[in-house]
């Protein structure tokens, strides 16, 4: 297997090369690219198609939001975990909006950060607590379920529940002795009946319409 390809959307030198310095420690990760504003990340992005794209939100020319949109559109199989030391709900949720696979604040962890990079690549959404407090807290006082999740079948809400703990697509297949394929199916109908386009706005959903809690799912 090849290495997981990676690019740097940093606009601080020294914390772009400090960051790829730790990266490239680890054997099967290569720093392809490295982008110093937003529109060079995009443009990068679409002619690099690393795997993931580590993405800050306050960059020149083109903000950490604006930049994760046209990331998506030029490049879905490009995951983008967000690094930053913004944890402002108005960041927050227009970031996860715009399909971010991941959020990490900058005080986490060089083990979280490696962890993160490898979540977000095989399907997994990653979000620091603090983050994820805030998403419980935006949704948890909507407490009904609106007609549209309700057309889930059971086992449609089992595998959003098990996508919500981060299981990739195979893990969720052996946990409910199903082939991969039948789980890719039943992801492709979840995203198709709530109405979004990733893993990630479905889990918000999940936790928006209580269909489970962080609690439940860590317990």
């Amino acid at each position: 297997m090849g290495k997981l390809r990676i690019l740097l959307a940093e606009d601080h030198i020294l914390v772009r090369e400090g960051t790829k310095g730790m990266l490239e420690r680890e054997p099967d990760f290569e720093i392809v690219g490295e982008a110093s504003d937003g529109e060079q990340a995009v443009t990068l992005v679409e002619e690099l198609k690393p795997d993931v794209a580590i993405v800050d939100i306050a960059m020149p020319k083109l903000d950490g939001i604006q930049a994760t949109k046209e990331i998506k559109k030029r490049s879905s199989t490009t995951a983008v975990l967000v690094l930053t030391a913004y944890d402002d709900d108005e960041y927050v949720f227009a970031l996860l909006e715009a399909g971010a696979e991941g959020y990490l604040l900058k005080n986490a962890r060089t083990s979280e950060l490696i962890d993160a990079i490898r979540a977000v690549h095989a399907g997994q959404t990653v979000l620091h607590p603090r983050i994820a407090r805030k998403v419980v807290n935006r949704y948890v006082s909507l407490a009904h379920k609106d007609e549209v999740v309700d057309q889930l079948t059971e086992r449609e809400l089992e595998v959003l529940k098990l996508a919500a703990k981060g299981m990739s697509n195979k893990e969720i297949a052996a946990a409910l002795f199903l082939s991969v394929r039948t789980v890719q199916g039943h992801v492709s109908n979840i995203l198709s009946k709530i109405g979004v386009s990733s893993r990630t706005e479905a889990v918000m959903r999940g936790l928006k319409e209580r269909l489970f809690t962080l609690d439940e799912l860590y317990e």
